[in-house]
């Protein structure tokens, strides 16, 4: 357990927005949704900054419907926070204007994390930063057409170890003006296996000294949280899968950087339960549906559950509810009074490694040339 709050300064600018503590919640598709913000944004009492799970540029401009309810915030989230994903500079360019000028958000972020293949085969998420060109591209167009919105990136090291990027895609950053960068400790390569390079978000700090580094890979605590900030000197943390079925990590989170770790959150399973009711109540709030928003709930059970002594019928009669009767009476049927398990604050979530990323054709033979990426590398797949 951390002792005390770190040395550094704990006010985080993202442009006109002073994020205090530095803690900012990732991106993650089919996730960070408003209601799951909402649990976080509570827990935490309001402090951090809370961002949408990824919206891609094209779809946005296209006012798809889908993606139109996506990009809806609650009258409380305060700044409000998107994230978009494209690889066409001018379609990039054109989402952003358009948040701009219809007020959609106070601040934009930009994907450039995404190691899924079916993304970077077409030269998108993890592998667009390897064409240094088409980066620079992009950065500028969203900067440009965001006037007063500060534009934030998110990206990996690189493609592999003998791919490394991110030094690169960091000082292009700064001189087009980008506000903050995000560095999460892996390549692509690693997805999200192994363990996070906290060195390279040490050296992207030094590197870009200019802008705020927050670091990404490996926060699964509140104590890795203050230790990531003393180690790197980064600006700020942003947590990801470290609160899937744990939205209280983010309470644990203000208090670790405020000084108080007495004030850490440890449920019994009673209050884990009606978190887990409350989360999928929102979510069928959200989508107008309580069966489809109890049946979005399901891929969290097993999160939420991470660690207590519950057999797996009962996980898999949980995980295959569609009203909050048949949940709540799930839940009810537990031994509610069990205390938080050891462990638990452990890794959770993906923990796939060391994949080779599928690349287009000829894609590392000139880190320049900007040729080969299309629209259809605009999909719907999040992640970083």
């Amino acid at each position: 357990m951390p002792t005390a709050s770190p040395t550094v300064n704990t006010t985080l600018s993202i442009g006109p927005h002073a994020v205090q503590p530095p803690v900012v919640l990732a991106p993650m598709a089919g996730i960070t949704n408003a209601p799951f913000r909402t649990l976080c944004r509570e827990f935490s009492g309001g402090k951090g900054l809370f961002v949408s799970e990824m919206i891609t540029t094209r779809a946005l401009v296209e006012r798809n419907e889908k993606t139109m309810q996506l990009i809806r915030f609650d009258a409380s989230e305060q700044p409000r926070s998107i994230q978009l994903y494209g690889v066409d500079p001018a379609t990039v360019g054109k989402a952003v204007r358009m948040i701009a000028e219809e007020g959609l958000a106070d601040h934009i972020d930009l994907n450039f994390g995404c190691p899924v293949p079916k993304v970077t085969r077409k030269g998108g998420g993890s592998a667009l930063p390897y064409k240094r060109n088409l980066l620079r591209a992009i950065l500028r167009e969203a900067v440009a057409g965001a006037g007063d919105l500060p534009v934030t990136m998110k990206m990996r090291k690189g493609i592999d170890d003998d791919h490394l990027t991110y030094l690169d895609a960091g000082r292009i950053a700064v001189e087009e003006g980008v506000t903050a960068i995000a560095l999460h400790g892996r390549t692509a390569s690693q997805h999200y296996g192994g363990t996070a390079d906290w060195d390279a978000i040490a050296r992207l700090k030094e590197h870009v000294p200019e802008i705020p580094v927050l670091g990404n890979g490996d926060i699964w605590s509140a104590a890795d949280a203050l230790r990531m900030v003393r180690e790197t000197g980064c600006d700020g943390v942003v947590v990801g899968r470290g609160c899937l079925g744990r939205p209280w990590l983010f309470a644990d989170l203000v208090a670790a950087f405020e000084g108080r770790t007495e004030d850490f959150v440890r449920p019994t399973l009673r209050e884990v339960a009606d978190v887990m009711a409350r989360h999928a109540t929102l979510l069928g709030e959200w989508i107008g549906d309580e069966s489809r928003g109890v049946i979005d709930f399901r891929k969290h059970v097993a999160w939420y559950l991470k660690g207590f002594a519950v057999g797996s019928e009962m996980r898999r009669r949980l995980a295959v509810t569609s009203t909050l009767e048949e949940l709540r009476a799930g839940l009810d049927e537990l031994d509610l009074d069990q205390p938080w398990p050891a462990g638990a604050d452990g890794p959770r979530g993906r923990t796939s490694g060391n994949n080779r990323v599928v690349l287009p054709d000829g894609w590392l033979k000139d880190p320049y040339d900007c040729a080969g990426v299309g629209e259809d590398a605009e999909l719907d797949t999040s992640g970083g």
